[in-house]
């Protein structure tokens, strides 16, 4: 038995992040293990998590992976702690198809409770009915009680907590109005600077957390067997901890991993290790890169740092001459723009070289959002992802396509996503965050 719940919105932008950071780091004053988790593809809340509570927060996605696994990782990184806190994604119910992805799915699918944060700008006793359908829209999806966010007085929380009590769900507490509890933008690199204003909002509001709810209360409410049960079809090969390959020996692993990026998924870095030794560099400040049998560029914000990644003339050589020479080098949207000819970060601005290893021109002059689910079909393995960008890509010449393969990736519906896989020798780069968790990520290179 432990203390395990689920943070889930009534809407977006309800302030379920501010919550779930002010709570994390209140556990953390107190001495209290937290194991923090993320429903969905988000790298950004993941690192606020890890900010405010200390631990490596974990990504939950119904759409990456099967039930069992989802589960097995639960169980995994909840075992050590005293608390599993599970921030949702959107509001409660909002998935890519219906519930399918969504925040109460997971609720369900782990058998835990749901704290449900509600934005009370502009509410009062109205907000009473929409309390009322989110307890009784999917009862199975338990609401054990809810959250206020940006209440104005004291006389305005009473307001709510009747329209709670009338609704017949329990008033947790609120979090008062603070124009200052403002979290970067999600296209922003952590620097120093941003680490410790997302340091100062969690302190600021652990403290409004410990005087205007009871903690104790909270965790004895939401105090559940752990860990939870596997629901079936169960698939027990989800748990062997070694993978089988197609070469036996140890590789060596190198991945990037600095301001610029910094997009990694824990299960994925925790599949890597399984391989070999990994070993981590610096494309911004590090001098050179590793010798390895796997690089891994994951994603991340090289526009923020053009200039200074331009200047690496040695190390952009280096990696223009490994992909050459036929190494195993797997890219992702940030990493996809290391390996282009070129980065143009505003109009009318420059054009910084970068490695060259794709002759494509990448720019972020129309800061267009492309995002969504994906998936891919390579060598018999089955891929799922997301893609979250604002980079795109031209080129000058057409005819220099001819050695690379376009690979097709589809969204949700199994239509193209009309943004495809590249592979030129054994670069494999596209603009999709991969998950593989339940796969064998060096099948790709069959």
């Amino acid at each position: 038995m432990k203390p395990q719940f689920l943070i889930g919105g009534a809407t977006s932008g309800s302030g379920k992040t501010v919550f779930a950071l002010g709570l994390l780091r209140a556990l953390r004053k107190r001495g209290i293990k937290v194991q923090p988790f993320k429903c969905g593809p988000d790298f950004m809340d993941t690192q606020l998590h890890a900010i405010s509570s200390g631990t490596d927060s974990v990504n939950l996605d119904s759409w990456f992976a099967g039930r069992t696994h989802l589960q097995y990782v639960y169980n995994k990184y909840g075992e050590k702690s005293d608390v599993s806190v599970i921030e949702g994604n959107s509001a409660l119910f909002d998935g890519y198809k219906r519930m399918q992805g969504s925040s109460a799915e997971i609720s369900q699918l782990l058998s835990v409770p749901v704290i449900l944060v509600v934005n009370a700008r502009s509410a009062a006793y109205s907000i009473a009915p929409m309390l009322y359908g989110y307890k009784f829209f999917r009862p199975q999806v338990r609401i054990v009680g809810v959250v206020f966010t940006q209440v104005s007085s004291p006389t305005h929380f009473s307001y709510l907590k009747d329209a709670c009590n009338d609704a017949g769900l329990h008033t947790l507490g609120y979090i008062p109005f603070d124009d200052t509890l403002k979290l970067p933008s999600r296209h922003s690199a952590y620097t120093q600077t941003v680490r410790a204003e997302i340091d100062e909002i969690s302190e600021k509001v652990s403290v409004y957390i410990e005087q205007n709810m009871d903690i104790d209360r909270i965790l004895k409410m939401c105090t559940r067997i752990f860990p939870c049960e596997y629901t079936l079809p169960y698939t027990s090969d989800v748990e062997e901890t070694a993978y089988q390959f197609y070469s036996p020996r140890k590789y060596r692993i190198a991945i990037a991993r600095d301001s610029a990026f910094n997009q990694i998924y824990k299960e994925n870095l925790d599949c890597l290790s399984a391989l070999g030794t990994i070993t981590f560099f610096s494309p911004l400040y590090g001098n050179n890169l590793p010798e390895a049998d796997l690089v891994y560029i994951p994603g991340g914000y090289p526009e923020f740092y053009a200039r200074q990644l331009h200047r690496r003339k040695p190390f952009m050589k280096q990696l223009k001459e490994y992909a050459e020479n036929g190494g195993h080098l797997l890219a992702e949207c940030g990493g996809l723009v290391l390996l282009s000819s070129s980065l143009t970060v505003r109009d009318g601005g420059s054009a910084y070289e970068m490695s060259g290893v794709f002759p494509f021109h990448c720019t972020m002059k129309d800061s267009c959002l492309h995002t969504g689910y994906r998936s891919l079909d390579l060598n018999g393995i089955s891929l799922k992802g997301h893609e979250f960008r604002y980079s795109s890509f031209s080129i000058d010449d057409k005819t220099e396509l001819r050695d690379i393969k376009c690979l097709t990736v589809n969204n949700t519906r199994g239509n193209d996503a009309g943004t495809p896989v590249y592979r030129y020798k054994n670069v494999i780069a596209g603009f999709t965050h991969w998950y593989w968790g339940e796969t064998d990520i060096m099948k790709l290179w069959k």
